[in-house]
């Protein structure tokens, strides 16, 4: 049981055990607190598109070959966990905030992407295909769509009103990827002054050292890296 151990031991006890060095912790040590909740809160999931859901448990290289956009087995095995914290979220009534890419409402804008990979190519319906939040997730009528042009949901959005608007003090944040455009909303939301959680075993990467240092610096800077099961006990 995770509060057997020592407040140290369990502010370490994650997936980075085993890429980060002892001396490094060392290091790290002043950072380490209690992790929680603070005051209201709401559940911001990042980018749960189709698209990056592989269709089985299968090798990443395959998952890629299926769409190039897939992040794998980390994607496959993150998904019923990510469905079961929007479940709690509901329950708890907190309010719901989903991205996706505003491709969607302006495909043929070429500057208006996250990253540097080369869409060029993509049709319209492509477009539409693999950035639509996958069916499995179940989006409700209450939930708010960000749509974004870069990675962090809160760059050139309304996000920051609409939270401070519902009196919100912690997001909690789901979804892909790590490295990407969860570690960016996560330092953009801390830098806007809210508590900042991320729940380790709902987020995901095609590359799981970059999720694992991700998830470190994270937690050690900018937000409260906690798994599922400690919010929904």
């Amino acid at each position: 049981m995770r509060m057997d151990k020592s407040l140290e031991e369990r502010f370490e006890d994650h997936c980075w055990r085993d890429v980060i060095t002892e001396e490094t912790l060392q290091v790290y040590r002043p950072y380490v607190r209690e992790v929680g909740l603070k005051g209201q809160a709401a559940l911001l999931s990042i980018d749960l598109f189709a698209s990056v859901f592989p269709s089985g448990p299968m090798p990443l290289l395959d998952a890629i070959a299926e769409n190039p956009k897939s992040c794998g087995p980390y994607a496959w095995e993150a998904k019923p966990k990510i469905k079961r914290l929007l479940d709690f979220a509901r329950k708890s009534g907190w309010p719901i905030i989903q991205t996706t890419s505003d491709r969607l409402l302006v495909p043929e804008d070429e500057n208006r992407r996250a990253t540097n990979r080369d869409e060029s190519s993509l049709s319209t319906s492509q477009i539409t295909s693999d950035f639509a939040i996958d069916e499995y997730f179940e989006v409700q009528p209450e939930d708010r769509i960000i749509y974004k042009g870069r990675a962090s949901a809160f760059f050139g959005t309304d996000l920051a009103q609409y939270l401070r608007s519902n009196a919100i003090e912690t997001v909690v944040i789901c979804g892909e990827s790590t490295s990407g455009c969860v570690r960016s909303s996560a330092v953009d939301g801390f830098s806007h002054g809210f508590h900042v959680v991320v729940v380790e075993d709902c987020v995901f990467d095609r590359h799981l050292l970059s999720h694992k240092v991700s998830l470190f610096d994270l937690h050690h800077k900018y937000a409260d890296v906690m798994m599922l099961e400690e919010l929904d006990a």
